[in-house]
């Protein structure tokens, strides 16, 4: 049963955390890691067995594979595929930077973009498959021009990869695909072996392994973000349906007993009734155990007096998905500071960026949107600046340079630049 708040009656800092399983795998992940990177494919191969109950012959997916695999899946899906391979690409070619260079009394400054040349995309699978994260993943890879884009994903108990995830990649053109997961894939891209190719950054969702192994191989390679358990806020007013409300919340209740779903609204009716309908749906889902679950745990609806007050409180748990389920939306959102994405008006579920619309869906979690941004085409660049005076430019400065670098005591800074102009 989900819990009602009103916050009129209680202490706001009651409702801002919530409860969350906190287990300790650092050890596990820390010997994982260590022995992928003196073992190499002799380890993967090894918790290919142990993890994912499979023997495998080779690490890598082969593209009679992919094209078997992309024949068995329904040309309907196909057509989705494609239409949200471009949708998203349509998004996220908006995002690209442009270097610059600026020249003015013989200094020269700017400022290059360069793609990371290798990165390594983590797609979760053995019993399930996400194609949707293989496009989010790659599509601003690609777009920021990566010359080597490698896939990785635990294999099912047959050896193979979810046909619908070596699909998507397929319909992107990308044909370096790994049968390895969990932290051991992590730590494969990171240190490399014999078959995979180390690389220079690491993004992908993944369960608490993976994201112990992200952690503790940053700094080795970059990584995208440490990911926690998934969540929604919607924020509604009396135009709200009910019945969507429930739904949404329970969208991203379903994916794990951690997740959080939080409803608030200046509308006590709204919130009885998304209670009563919460009940109604949950028996009627196939993860209902999980979904009902996380509503107990880290279930609430927030009762506030008004949609300013709902959206104060949304901007100070920063959630990863907000909806603002309003009649008059769109006036609400420049108010909206802290979240990983935003879905506007009654008829935007937040599955909509899950798949479909464009936006990615790879999102700051925890309250990290007070300081973290969705996956983007920016996360595949580096950016290299350049400088460059001519002598009498130079001469013109270089005083102060000396200065400066005198102060911080400095001397041989201050040096490289007086040397220049002794001999006159």
């Amino acid at each position: 049963m989900i819990k009602i708040y009103d916050l009129n009656k209680i202490d706001k800092n009651q409702i801002l955390n919530r409860e969350e399983e906190i287990v300790d795998v650092s050890s596990i992940v820390s010997e994982i890691l260590q022995d992928v990177k003196v073992n190499g494919d002799s380890a993967l191969f090894k918790y290919a067995q142990k993890f994912d109950g499979v023997v495998l012959e080779n690490l890598k997916v082969t593209e009679s594979e992919i094209e078997e695999a992309y024949n068995t899946v329904e040309p309907e899906f196909i057509r989705v595929l494609k239409t949200a391979r471009d949708n998203i690409t349509e998004f996220h070619k908006k995002q690209v930077r442009e270097g610059f260079k600026t020249q003015k009394d013989g200094v020269i400054t700017g400022q290059k973009i360069i793609p990371i040349e290798k990165v390594g995309l983590y797609v979760p699978g053995g019993t399930a498959g996400y194609p949707s994260t293989v496009l989010m993943d790659a599509i601003p890879a690609i777009i920021a021009g990566c010359k080597e884009i490698v896939v990785v994903s635990p294999p099912n108990k047959q050896g193979k990869i979810n046909p619908y995830v070596l699909t998507a990649v397929k319909i992107l053109g990308l044909n370096t695909v790994y049968k390895t997961g969990g932290a051991q894939a992590i730590g494969a891209l990171a240190f490399g072996t014999e078959t995979i190719s180390k690389v220079d950054k690491i993004v992908g969702p993944g369960n608490v392994f993976v994201a112990e192994a992200k952690k503790q191989v940053f700094g080795k390679v970059n990584i995208d973000m440490i990911a926690g358990p998934s969540e929604i806020m919607v924020v509604a007013d009396a135009s709200a349906n009910p019945r969507f409300l429930a739904a949404d919340l329970l969208s991203q209740a379903e994916h794990d007993k951690n997740a959080s779903a939080v409803l608030i609204t200046n509308d006590m009716n709204i919130a009885n009734q998304t209670a009563k309908e919460l009940e109604i749906q949950i028996p009627k889902l196939v993860r209902s155990e999980i979904a009902e679950a996380s509503i107990n745990k880290n279930g609430k609806i927030i009762v506030a007096k008004s949609i300013e007050e709902c959206i104060e409180l949304a901007n100070q748990m920063a959630p990863e998905h907000l909806e603002l389920c309003l009649n008059d939306a769109f006036e609400y959102v420049d108010k909206v500071v802290n979240a990983g994405s935003v879905f506007v008006g009654n008829y935007c579920p937040e599955a909509m960026g899950d798949y479909y619309a464009g936006s990615n869906h790879t999102l700051p979690t925890s309250g990290t949107a007070r300081f973290s941004s969705p996956l983007s085409v920016d996360d595949f660049i580096k950016k290299t600046q350049f400088i460059s005076y001519t002598k009498e430019a130079l001469q013109k400065v270089y005083k102060d340079v000396e200065l400066f670098a005198n102060k911080e005591g400095l001397t041989a800074h201050a040096k490289s630049v007086t040397v220049r102009f002794e001999e006159e």
